[in-house]
């Protein structure tokens, strides 16, 4: 195939086109589901359960302590937080190998731009099965931080919209880096160590940020986690202001329009070799 349309030389509607490969991606996750469970829901859990409500009684009974989590319980600010914690990692793991895969081992989005559908339209059904994908585990997520008394109120509803964004910012930017791979994906190796675990230490989903030093604060601005972590958890409490959160907001969605556009562009540029 050459060029960027398909070779019967139809396109789909990109609507129809988004569905279709969302669906390729259900039946998939329909028989293998179990083995993402795990990075899902168990390990965010478990770092609820470990810091939330373990550390947690350490930081409730320390007067000072208790003020930089605004006096709600560590539990119940920590929640929003590893909700965008984990959205985010979502879509690191999401966006990684199995894009790759796509390419280089299973080839699927060859075939699939053989068909009706745009390489650009591959593009945006990956991604949207990904937001479905951290949407859906971030739902199941919230049940359980209600069930253990992490909610204060309905705006952790809220947080789940916040944290899915902040997660479709960082997996459209990731997916553009692994289009961009001809290698055999040691690069993740890398990507994960100096970029997905530091922002998940330093990008205050543990404690505020004001609690770094000073130098260190512009490198947490800078990630999509902060600003989904500030919006998901003034949504929780109930502090949401308008004018930082619109700031948080449209960080994010620049992150997103810019990720679009760049996954649309290596895929175009990939699958019309």
């Amino acid at each position: 195939m050459t060029g960027t349309q398909p070779a019967t030389g139809r396109v789909l509607p990109s609507w129809r086109a988004t569905l279709m490969i969302m669906e390729h991606f259900w039946i998939w996750y329909r028989k293998g589901w179990r083995a993402t469970v795990v990075s899902s829901v168990v390990q965010p859990l478990l770092f609820l359960l470990a810091f939330g409500v373990g550390f947690g009684t350490l930081v409730d009974s320390g007067g000072r302590a208790g003020m930089a989590t605004g006096g709600v319980p560590y539990l119940v600010y920590l929640a929003p937080g590893l909700l965008a914690m984990s959205a985010v990692q979502t879509a690191a793991f999401e966006s990684t190998y199995p894009v790759l895969s796509g390419f280089k081992w299973q080839q699927v989005y060859w075939g699939m731009a053989a068909s009706p559908i745009t390489p650009g339209q591959v593009a945006a059904g990956q991604l949207c099965w990904i937001v479905a994908r951290m949407f859906t585990s971030g739902a199941a997520y919230v049940v359980v931080i209600a069930l253990l008394g992490g909610v204060l109120g309905f705006g952790i509803l809220l947080s789940l919209l916040a944290a899915t964004l902040c997660g479709a910012a960082f997996a459209a930017l990731t997916m553009a880096f692994a289009a961009s791979l001809e290698t055999d994906g040691s690069a993740f190796a890398t990507f994960f160590r100096f970029v997905l675990i530091p922002m998940t230490l330093f990008a205050g989903t543990f404690y505020p940020i004001s609690q770094l030093p000073v130098w260190l604060r512009p490198l947490a601005w800078v990630t999509p986690l902060w600003h989904g972590t500030e919006l998901a958890r003034a949504a929780a409490l109930g502090t949401l202001r308008w004018v930082p959160a619109l700031g948080h907001l449209a960080y994010l969605l620049v992150l997103l329009a810019v990720g679009c556009r760049l996954v649309r562009w290596r895929f175009t540029v990939r699958l019309a070799r």
